[in-house]
């Protein structure tokens, strides 16, 4: 007879110690680089590259190198620039609002979630810059007494109110993520072996002792900082859909888009998450750290935005019904039966068809599954931007100056270039940065675990307990739970 635990599902398996916590997230930042990690960075500097060629045609030429006419003059510039603000989201609600809520199964993913934030936002920064067409006047939109005229700043307009939300939500981001990375530094400063390693990470650790008052602050700004981003969380994308809610084109001026852009952005941050963590568990040997758990508790997450994302998208039709304005309604008759029908059902078909095979345990435990539902989810988010910003333009009031849109080669190249910037900084963070907070993980390495008897094992004088998640299909392996 085998005994299972009814204790907590536990959070790190096979019985991990403090000291193979270290050893384990040591490991990728102490090895040299192996060939699959120079391969795959090898494939991101190439789109970087494409990136850089196609910003300098876009800077030296202007944005006439993009596909945009008279009629569609945003198309996936700020397809674009939503997408990728969305994307950011992910990281500071694992980070903040799980901290603030005491959510232990938080602590293996969210400095990945924190740094996967950080540099979406570094690539959504890149469109309204270059859109600007001049961007060595970007300083403009700060609020600023412009010398060279009368110009000054709107503070009515929505896009002044862009720069000051993320903005501060990348400054907040940027030192929250950094103030967790502290300890970690200091312990592989510690274990450094070469002189140029030892100096850097002892400049990173700013002198870190872990003594108690060390911690004692470090909880302290940790809560301040997840205090103050949690309402970034709701406000930031809240303002990036007041750029469309407060013009007066049809399918755009709806109050709904707040709280829909912010499910939209939580339901394709945590798609992103889950596609980088089930690659980074299986090429750092993460397993016991990232679990089907870990996995599950995203993919339900996942789902419930998802479904939100979905009742937003029936209220909108039925709101243009119930107006009765007959360009509302034609605009959103246009989305799903006009020239960009198959953009329309792509977006239905990937956002809110798809997130509900995770209600089937099987698939909600399966990692093939989840990673091709996670990249589902994020290219039906892009055409849910794509659909919101293009659809609506290239037919307005006026027949005679419909048009339609399509992407020059350059439009194409900076936004799989803005990819390759994002994956060349994260390769490089998982490289030379612990992905994992070890620190946090070896606070909750106790938790779930069953410290009675075995029955029916063999006396080995070790105590241990089998664990199967709830819901996960008969083939999920067994968790054994060794302790000294």
């Amino acid at each position: 007879m085998q005994h299972v635990s009814p204790v907590r599902i536990p959070l790190v398996t096979s019985g991990k110690t403090y000291h193979d916590v270290t050893e384990d997230v040591c490991r990728q930042v102490e090895a040299k680089p192996n060939i699959r990690w120079m391969a795959a960075l090898s494939v991101a500097l190439f789109f970087l590259g494409v990136f850089l060629y196609s910003v300098y045609r876009t800077l030296w030429y202007g944005i006439g190198e993009w596909g945009l006419n008279k009629t569609v003059d945003w198309a996936w510039d700020i397809t674009n620039f939503v997408w990728w603000v969305g994307i950011g989201h992910a990281g500071t609600l694992i980070s903040a609002v799980l901290l603030l809520f005491r959510q232990k199964w938080r602590t293996s993913i969210n400095r990945a979630a924190e740094a996967m934030t950080i540099f979406a936002v570094i690539c959504a920064a890149m469109f309204p810059v270059l859109h600007m067409g001049r961007p060595w006047l970007a300083f403009w939109v700060l609020p600023l007494q412009n010398t060279f005229g009368s110009l000054w700043a709107n503070f009515n307009s929505p896009l002044l109110w862009d720069v000051f939300a993320i903005s501060t939500y990348f400054s907040v981001s940027l030192v929250f993520w950094y103030t967790g990375l502290v300890p970690d530094f200091a312990t592989i400063r510690d274990r450094a072996k070469g002189p140029i390693a030892r100096r850097a990470y002892a400049l990173l650790s700013f002198g870190w002792k872990g003594g108690a008052k060390h911690w004692s602050r470090y909880e302290t700004v940790s809560l301040i900082l997840a205090g103050v981003s949690t309402p970034l969380v709701l406000s930031v994308h809240t303002i990036v859909s007041m750029d469309f809610a407060t013009s007066v084109v049809p399918g755009w001026h709806t109050t709904i888009f707040p709280p829909y852009f912010v499910a939209g952005a939580i339901f394709s941050g945590f798609a992103m998450v889950l596609t980088l963590m089930l690659i980074t568990r299986v090429v750092f040997k993460l397993e016991d750290y990232i679990t089907l758990e870990h996995i599950a508790l995203m993919n339900k997450i996942m789902m419930i935005t998802g479904s939100i994302v979905g009742v937003a998208y029936i209220t909108e039709f039925f709101i243009a019904w119930y107006s009765q304005v007959e360009f509302e309604q034609y605009a959103f008759i246009n989305r799903a039966t006009g020239p960009y029908w198959w953009a329309y059902w792509s977006m239905m078909t990937c956002n809110v068809i798809s997130p509900q095979l995770v209600w089937i345990r099987r698939i909600r435990y399966s990692i093939p599954a989840t990673f091709v539902l996670s990249i589902i989810v994020n290219i039906g988010m892009w055409f849910e931007r794509f659909v919101i910003i293009v659809t609506s333009l290239h037919r307005d009031y006026l027949p005679s100056s419909w048009a339609m849109f399509s992407p020059s080669i350059i439009d194409i190249g900076i936004y799989v270039g803005t990819l390759g910037l994002f994956f060349t900084l994260f390769l490089l963070f998982a490289k030379f940065f612990p992905v994992i907070n070890m620190a946090e993980v070896k606070s909750i390495l106790k938790y779930g675990v069953d410290n009675g008897p075995t029955y029916g094992g063999p006396n080995t004088g070790a105590q241990q307990s089998t664990y199967r998640p709830t819901g996960a299909p008969a083939s999920a392996p067994v968790n054994y739970n060794k302790h000294d």
